[in-house]
């Protein structure tokens, strides 16, 4: 009864990581389960090329499964062919063993039901998918007997479900489930545990298990190689614990020794791959790195700044000022300073697809030891109410931005800062909110400016163009008649509705204007958050016009980088200003 409140902690965010997981897509939807597509194809690929194709190198069987289950997404940037002839495999191997055994599992479903035994049909979706979430629900009742050694039981179960709750953690555990992040999300777990009992209880198993967990972390992820510093600088707090701990090291050099060789074992099954497919035991999969010159816009960009979109972080660092006392302080901060410069350098750094930074997630129960240790500071203050009351809605906050990562409405890589502003909370954005993914420019109290329409058009305009010839709408003139127009900067809001056959992804819906002086444009893409390709969707967004003293030009078009077909109707141009405009003549161009 003692420890209820972590228990309890953790069977809620058990519970909550099923659902999450059980709802997308739910067992009812039409869109069929494919965790394994993309990146996570590239981990995965290991499996049914040798345990059902048998065929590593040539890939003689994967562009039948790619037109069946949209594996690669278009491009095989999975694997490279080399001079040898042969494919090598750009993603390491390590998560392919840990799905191993959830692998077994749906191919002996499919064997013995109606569905295909070829490695990608939906029994092995389930499988992969909901075993990613027991195995990282098994590590949180781990991290819980390990928190529960330095920190008191509530502050475990606050900090369990903040971790789980308030971060991007739920996104890439139980949805995104064939990635990395959540096979080595419990190897964290499992190296603390065990560099914590080997520095408590010296024994062999600890040490062989720590090797082995690094070892195998390291071919999931080359970059977690830093791992080791969790167990190298463990107990090294201060210089007395430090002497104590080397003296440990030197007493029970053998363990080393079991640690290395395990470790070499973690390893072994990558060198043999490379060595089959490559005819080298090291091969170099290729990567590029900017360690001199880092995106902290990583932490704190718009785009999908850790930060920013995970707020609740910022405490995981906070926290490194409260375990100074605890013998995991140096190894814990050394480990998550050099994560994060890592993090931050890799040459991609808006990482693909992602919410928050997603590349940290797997490293979050090392960031759990000073969270907790912050809570457990925090309890003990007479304001600790206000803190559990910002956690409570930094979850519900997360929550709600999960769903609109989901919907898309979060873009996954295309964020800007007034965009978020405008989506803030917000289920349904409109067309002029949307546009601020590719605009900065938002009339924010439209109501305070005079709006007199200049140019429409109801009927059905048929648009087509190719690369370079785009699509034109409209295109006229406005003409001043004597003294009708201020010449102070003014708006523009242009709306139009549009279907399209052909080209919706490639495609802009651009507003030019021109006057005697200066030249301007805004343009939008079609393909958004709230628009549906081949049905008529709405868009609408601001543009604002330099002051002219003669006569403007407005041109809207659609541009493309392929090819477009569709069709225009309801477009509207109004002109807002704060100035009583008075009538003014239009000369249509085309």
């Amino acid at each position: 009864m003692r420890h209820i409140y972590s228990i309890i902690g953790c069977c809620v965010v058990a519970v909550f990581l099923l659902y999450h997981r059980a709802s997308h897509p739910g067992f009812g939807s039409v869109k069929p389960l494919n965790v394994t597509a993309w990146d996570a194809f590239g981990y995965y690929m290991y499996l049914p090329s040798i345990f059902i194709y048998h065929d590593m190198t040539d890939l003689e069987w994967l562009p039948e499964a790619d037109s069946t289950y949209v594996l690669t997404g278009g491009t095989l940037y999975q694997a490279n062919r080399k001079d040898n002839g042969n494919y090598v495999f750009k993603y390491l191997g390590g998560v392919s063993i840990m799905q191993m055994p959830l692998f077994f599992i749906g191919h002996l479903i499919a064997l013995n039901t109606s569905f295909k035994a070829d490695g990608f049909s939906p029994p092995y979706q389930y499988a992969i998918a909901f075993g990613a979430v027991i195995y990282c629900i098994l590590a949180l009742f781990l991290l819980r007997r390990l928190l529960r050694r330095y920190f008191s039981d509530l502050s475990v179960a606050v900090s369990i479900l903040l971790v789980v709750l308030a971060t991007n953690l739920p996104q890439y555990i139980a949805v995104d489930g064939g990635m990395s992040h959540a096979y080595i999300f419990p190897l964290y777990v499992i190296v603390l545990y065990t560099t914590m009992r080997w520095h408590e209880t010296p024994r062999i198993l600890w040490a062989s298990l720590t090797g082995l967990t690094i070892g195998l972390a390291t071919i999931s992820r080359p970059t977690e190689v830093i791992m080791l510093f969790i167990p190298l600088l463990w107990n090294t707090h201060n210089r007395k614990a430090s002497r104590a701990k080397w003296e440990q090291v030197k007493q029970y050099r053998t363990h080393l020794y079991f640690t290395i060789l395990f470790g070499l074992l973690g390893v072994l099954p990558q060198l043999l791959y490379w060595k089959i497919a490559s005819g080298s035991f090291f091969f170099n999969p290729g990567s590029k790195w900017s360690f001199l010159d880092p995106f902290f816009r990583v932490l704190f960009g718009w785009e999908s700044g850790w930060f920013i979109y995970t707020p609740v972080t910022i405490f995981f660092i906070t926290g490194f000022f409260f375990i100074r006392k605890h013998p995991f302080q140096r190894s814990v901060i050394v480990f998550c300073f050099l994560n994060i410069w890592i993090i931050i350098s890799w040459f991609d750094w808006k990482y693909g697809a992602t919410y928050s930074t997603r590349a940290l997630v797997q490293s979050y129960p090392v960031f759990a030891l000073p969270f907790t240790a912050f809570i457990d500071w925090i309890r003990r203050k007479k304001w600790s109410y206000l803190f559990y009351l910002l956690g409570v809605f930094l979850i519900f906050l997360n929550l709600f931005q999960l769903k609109q990562f989901y919907t898309t409405v979060l873009h996954h890589r295309d964020m800007t800062r007034q965009y978020y502003g405008r989506i803030f909370l917000n289920r349904h954005p409109t067309p002029l909110d949307v546009s601020l993914m590719d605009t900065r420019e938002f009339l924010k109290k439209e109501d305070e400016y005079r709006p007199v329409e200049i140019y429409s058009a109801d009927s059905v305009i048929l648009v087509s163009g190719t690369n370079g010839y785009p699509g034109v709408i409209a295109d006229f003139a406005i003409l001043q008649d004597g003294e009708l127009w201020d010449h102070g900067d003014f708006w523009l809001r242009i709306t139009a509705d549009i279907k399209v056959q052909t080209g919706f992804l490639e495609s802009h819906l651009t507003g030019r204007v021109y006057t005697a002086d200066t030249s301007k444009y805004t343009s939008i893409r079609l393909a958004n958050p709230i628009t549906m390709n081949g049905a008529s969707n709405t868009y609408e967004f601001y543009l604002l016009v330099p002051g002219f003293p003669g006569e403007m030009r407005f041109n809207l078009q659609v541009t493309t980088t392929s090819k477009f077909e569709g069709t225009v109707e309801n477009v509207r141009v109004v002109r807002l200003s704060k100035k009583e405009p008075a009538s003014c003549r239009i000369r249509q161009r085309s």
